[in-house]
């Protein structure tokens, strides 16, 4: 008989609840707990603070300082003497010549005074080089580019401590 009580009272109990549920009314909006309104008021706060920063970063007033960079100072040239030279074959019929025009980029006007007095070692740098060369080592721009960093390397070694800053070409002929 307990048996057939406890099946009634699981039977019924739906039946109240589902009573009860349709005489309680709904429950609206309420609004959130404090707590989340304050980590969304923060949350708000940060990310409005993060686009001011991230404006005045990209489109604000520059400093002063910046404004007043110093002035680079223009390089200096100097032309130095044209240089032939018979390049090696291995073709005895035909002797091919290499005809070069070069200008030194320094770093100040200081610097000729230092460059003058050894110029010939500087010559006799380009000349036992440049007799080595083959033709085919000056095919194309990457054989130009190693020879204008195989240049500037000699120069730089025979000038020591002294630097240049580059090796510019202003013609170059193979015939």
């Amino acid at each position: 008989m307990a048996a057939d009580a406890s099946a009634a009272a699981i039977d019924k109990e739906p039946e109240e609840t589902g009573e009860a549920a349709a005489e309680q009314p709904t429950k609206r909006f309420s609004p959130p707990p404090l707590k989340y309104l304050l980590i969304a008021g923060a949350g708000l706060l940060l990310l409005l603070g993060g686009g001011i920063a991230s404006y005045m970063l990209f489109f604000g007033k520059k400093p002063e300082a910046a404004a007043e960079a110093p002035a680079v100072k223009p390089a200096v040239f100097v032309d130095l003497p044209e240089v032939v030279v018979n390049l090696s074959t291995t073709n005895v019929d035909r002797t091919q010549y290499l005809k070069v025009k070069i200008v030194l980029e320094l770093p100040d006007q200081k610097m000729i005074d230092q460059i003058q007095p050894i110029m010939p070692r500087v010559m006799d740098a380009f000349q036992t080089y440049l007799r080595e060369l083959r033709a085919s080592d000056l095919d194309g721009s990457a054989g130009l580019y190693r020879l204008k960093e195989e240049l500037t390397r000699r120069i730089n070694a025979a000038i020591a401590p002294s630097r240049i800053n580059a090796v510019l070409f202003k013609e170059i002929v193979v015939q």
